[in-house]
C-alpha cells in the first residue's frame, strides 16, 4: 500500500514538472493578447495549486502511513512546496493587478513569468535529483 502511494506521489511530481515545462509556453502563445495572458495565467495558477496540493497530500499520507519521521529530506520538500506556492500566488496577484494593457507592463510580466517558471522548475528538479540520490544510497538526508 505504501509503495503504491509513494509511486503516486512520484508520478504526480513528474506530472507537475511536465506541467511547469509546458507552462513556459504561456507567454509565447499569448504574446499579442494581454488579457489572454491574464486568463491563461489564472488557469495555470489554479492547475498549479491543484497539482501541488495533490503532491503535498500524497506525501503526507506516505509520511503518516509509512510512519516516517520528520527527516531533513521531508523538511526540504515542505520548504520547497511552501516556496513554490508562495511564489506562484505572488506571481498571479502581480499579473492580476497590473495594467496589462500597457505593452511595457505586458512585456515585463511575460519576462517575469518566464524567470519565475525557470526558478520553479529548478526547485522541483533539485528535489527530484536529491530524492533519486537518496533512493540509490548515494546521499543520506
Amino acid at each position: 500500500m505504501i509503495e503504491q502511494i509513494l509511486a503516486t506521489h512520484s508520478i504526480l511530481v513528474k506530472i507537475f514538472l511536465g506541467f511547469l515545462v509546458l507552462g513556459i509556453t504561456i507567454p509565447f502563445v499569448t504574446a499579442k493578447k494581454p488579457l489572454g495572458f491574464r486568463k491563461a495565467s489564472f488557469i495555470y495558477t489554479m492547475i498549479f495549486q491543484a497539482i501541488a496540493t495533490m503532491i503535498a497530500f500524497t506525501g503526507l499520507v506516505v509520511m503518516v502511513m509509512g510512519e516516517f519521521g520528520i527527516s531533513v529530506s521531508i523538511v526540504i520538500m515542505i520548504v520547497i512546496w511552501a516556496a513554490l506556492m508562495y511564489i506562484e500566488i505572488k506571481k498571479y496577484k502581480l499579473i492580476k493587478i497590473a495594467k496589462i494593457a500597457n505593452p511595457d507592463t505586458h512585456k515585463l510580466l511575460k519576462g517575469a513569468f518566464l524567470k519565475i517558471s525557470a526558478v520553479q522548475i529548478v526547485l522541483i528538479a533539485v528535489m527530484v535529483v536529491l530524492m533519486v540520490l537518496k533512493a540509490k544510497g548515494i546521499l543520506a538526508i
